[in-house]
């Protein structure tokens, strides 16, 4: 029987009394959407005590997603005195996601060049082999863990093919990528900034001899993401060094850590909800509605900031120019005004026009990557594991931007 209840109608208003994403309290981790159901009912547009707000109505959000010149993704304002003069300050206003044009016109356009739906059909047949590849592995183990075995192997693969990296040369990508994204939290505490700068410390070397060796040896633009990184368009355009070193490290970041929660988070949501995984055997056509659930029920990247550049209204709400917004995708994608029961999983759910990609000219550039990833990996695995069951406490990742695991015990038996 699914053990998921829907919260109450009418959440209360003291659970939110003090609401302040710098003092989170413990059990906001396991369960951030009680405090969502809370925020969106009492207090939608939420000022923060720094000054900035919380948004968690879709229709407020979706609105800041669509006007990208009032609302600017460009972060130097809000992480200079986050990081001050860091190599994390350098990346995180250098990559992809935290720029406006024309910096994330040039590299969205590059990336989406190469990944073309042509490119992603064609990679479908090596991804099979990957996932079936792990399944045999964990079928011999039997008690396994399905993020460390499993949902955190497959991105890492993907996206070292994607740059080139040697297979041998892969073993540090998922540690640097956790240090560096675990310090965009709220609140960065000394040892997450330490972490996340000593990463890009590391990584940023080893991808200057990357490109070397690519510059030598180019791959098929068409195919390749580094070598039309390098290369540029045919107008002569290209990146600068520092962006084409930065952006790889994003596509690292984006590709993987996402992707991982994406697996982790969907395989979890069927072992809670034993009726949706009796229907996705019995249907498993369903396997493509199925993901776009599983991306809005537990989304894996829950928290987007944006920042004014002029006087502005949000849900009734006035703000000046300057003013830091953080977008609740986790609270919008369970709004009730959007998605009846949102608090169900309904793998059969449509329409589901889910917020987990974001929205407007910044809507995530590998989604539909993302989206047969997420369809190989927990489709097959299902089918290889119709018995699987936890074999202990899930740990959750911790974390209030990216919700996920780091470990889900699991035994999976064999078949």
């Amino acid at each position: 029987m699914d053990n998921a209840p829907s919260p109450a109608p009418d959440p209360p208003r003291a659970l939110i009394a003090e609401f302040d994403l710098r003092k989170l309290a413990a059990q906001f981790y396991a369960d951030p959407f009680p405090y969502y159901h809370a925020l969106r009912a009492h207090d939608p547009v939420r000022r923060m005590p720094d000054g900035s707000y919380f948004l968690t109505r879709y229709a407020d959000i979706i609105a800041v997603y669509k006007d990208p010149l009032t609302f600017s993704s460009d972060k130097k304002a809000e992480f200079k005195p986050k990081y001050g003069d860091s190599l994390l300050y350098e990346h995180h206003t250098t990559s992809l996601v935290f720029n406006d044009p024309p910096l994330h016109t040039r590299v969205r356009r590059l990336i989406l060049g190469a990944l073309t739906p042509r490119a992603i059909e064609e990679m479908e047949a090596g991804l099979v082999a990957l996932v079936d590849g792990l399944l045999d592995r964990m079928a011999a183990l039997g008690t396994v863990d399905l993020v460390e075995d499993y949902a955190s192997a497959i991105p890492i693969e993907i996206i070292g093919n994607l740059l080139g990296v040697p297979h041998e040369e892969r073993g540090p990508l998922r540690e640097w990528s956790l240090a560096i994204l675990g310090a965009l939290e709220p609140v960065v505490t000394s040892a997450a900034f330490e972490r996340g700068n000593r990463a890009l410390a590391e990584f940023l070397p080893y991808l200057e001899t990357l490109i070397a060796r690519r510059e030598a040896q180019p791959g098929d633009p068409e195919r390749d993401v580094l070598t039309r990184l390098i290369q540029g368009e045919a107008n002569g355009e290209r990146l600068t060094h520092a962006e084409l070193l930065h952006n790889c490290v994003f596509l690292l970041n984006a590709g993987h850590e996402t992707t991982t929660n994406l697996i982790a988070n969907g395989l979890y949501s069927l072992t809670q909800w034993s009726d949706e995984q009796a229907r996705l055997l019995a249907q498993p056509d369903l396997i493509k509605t199925a993901v776009e659930e599983f991306l809005r029920f537990e989304s894996s990247n829950q928290l987007g900031n944006r920042i004014t550049t002029r006087e502005t209204a949000v849900g009734g709400v006035t703000m000046p120019a300057g003013t830091q917004i953080t977008l609740c995708i986790g609270a919008a994608n369970r709004d009730p005004a959007q998605f009846p029961d949102p608090d169900r999983l309904d793998i059969a759910r449509n329409p589901n026009r889910h917020l987990a990609f974001g929205s407007g000219p910044h809507q995530c550039a590998g989604m539909h990557l993302a989206r047969l990833e997420g369809r190989i990996a927990i489709g097959r695995f299902l089918a290889r594991f119709p018995n699987c069951a936890l074999a202990g406490e899930p740990v959750r990742g911790g974390r209030a931007r990216f919700r996920g695991f780091l470990r889900i015990p699991c035994v999976v038996g064999g078949r």
